[in-house]
């Protein structure tokens, strides 16, 4: 038996790998990546360290996948995951990464036969409908009014039927018309596929950026030092998000590995829930007390044309399905990061302070 897990060696693909092997000792497990993004070179240790195989590789190339070699499961996480991706700029790398190379991974299982796993992303949903969504402020943060409701929202967030009508970003676009494009090879080609739509995950090894990974980022930030800035919405980091642990998003993953013909055809909603939602005030606040350092943040009130104020997901079609729920609050998903940032701080900060600027934006992935 071998697993295929494109974008290997990326934050979400490694971890994945990792775990995985960890549990399946006896399956093979290949990370697939190209290592464009910086620190991405940081994982080939622990995979080779953990019994993974890796594959230097693009999903661009579908000579690339073929040189991978035959597998029975793909996960494919492999993404140019900015949401900012194309503007001000070509798209061409968004589109042939995350569109392009969901053909060449989607031909790759067609091939072998594989059941598919694929990570899709909170930011199909159309953009404008988010931003209409009726947000009440509540002390440093924005919310959904009590026992209020609409198609796809109400106040355990947003759920899988919330619209897609209206424009998403091209890497929204992209992961849309990637879902679509899973769908018909589900029914032309009998693939056993499963959609997860997954909101903010964070833990250890992401190499947060400005334009995603903020968690990450925000921690990094107050404990080695740099600028913030609070950008959109009022510039008073009233956006929210909700955080899922990558160990939590495993679990369910391995979960639905079990029990594929079940799940089979499904999109799902996936993230740390309401309970595990988060606004940029209140996640300076929980920095300031694990690093000991107050940061004086910037202000900047005009919103990016990608940036959204809420997004919570709303698990209950998954949680109903699977039996699966995320088990790390907000605090024990940053109290991982920062054990982390401490214990390989001389790798690390250079990678965090690298750049010719350290400021960093609102919460946008």
């Amino acid at each position: 038996m071998r697993t295929l897990v494109t974008g290997g060696a990326g934050f979400v693909g490694s971890n994945l790998a990792l775990l995985l092997k960890r549990d399946r000792p006896d399956l093979d497990v290949c990370a697939f990546d190209n290592l464009r993004r910086r620190g991405s070179e940081l994982a080939l240790a622990r995979l080779a360290q953990a019994g993974v195989t890796f594959v230097h590789g693009d999903v661009r190339s579908a000579s690339d996948l073929a040189e991978a070699g035959d597998f029975e499961t793909l996960i494919e996480c492999s993404a140019e995951p900015s949401v900012h991706a194309g503007y001000g700029g070509s798209p061409a790398y968004v589109l042939d990464t995350n569109l392009t190379g969901t053909i060449h991974c989607l031909e790759a299982a067609r091939r072998c036969g594989a059941d598919v796993i694929f990570l899709s992303t909170s930011r199909v949903y159309a953009i404008e409908r988010l931003r209409d969504l009726p947000l009440e402020r509540r002390g440093t943060r924005l919310d959904i009014p009590a026992n209020a409701s609409g198609t796809g929202w109400s106040t355990r967030g947003i759920a899988a039927d919330f619209s897609i009508t209206g424009f998403r970003s091209m890497y929204g676009a992209t992961k849309l018309a990637s879902e679509l494009l899973i769908e018909e090879y589900r029914a032309m080609y009998g693939l056993r596929t499963i959609v997860n739509r997954c909101g903010v995950i964070s833990g250890p090894w992401q190499m947060g950026k400005v334009d995603q990974g903020f968690f990450v980022l925000w921690a990094a930030r107050h404990l080695y030092g740099g600028t913030l800035s609070y950008t959109g919405f009022g510039g008073e980091g009233l956006q929210v998000r909700d955080v899922l642990h990558v160990a939590d998003l495993y679990e369910l993953i391995r979960t639905q590995l079990a029990g594929i013909t079940r799940f089979s055809g499904r999109v799902f909603n996936v993230g740390g829930g309401s309970d595990n939602s988060v606004s940029l005030a209140e996640l300076t606040e929980l920095c300031s007390a694990r690093s000991g350092r107050t940061l004086a943040i910037r202000s900047d009130p005009q919103t990016a044309a990608a940036d959204v104020p809420y997004y919570v997901s709303d698990n209950a079609d998954v949680m109903a399905a699977t039996g699966w729920t995320p088990t790390r609050t907000i605090e024990a998903v940053l109290d991982d990061v920062f054990t982390w940032l401490r214990e390989h701080r001389p790798v690390l900060e250079p990678i965090f302070t690298a750049g010719p600027t350290n400021v960093v934006t609102a919460c946008r992935s």
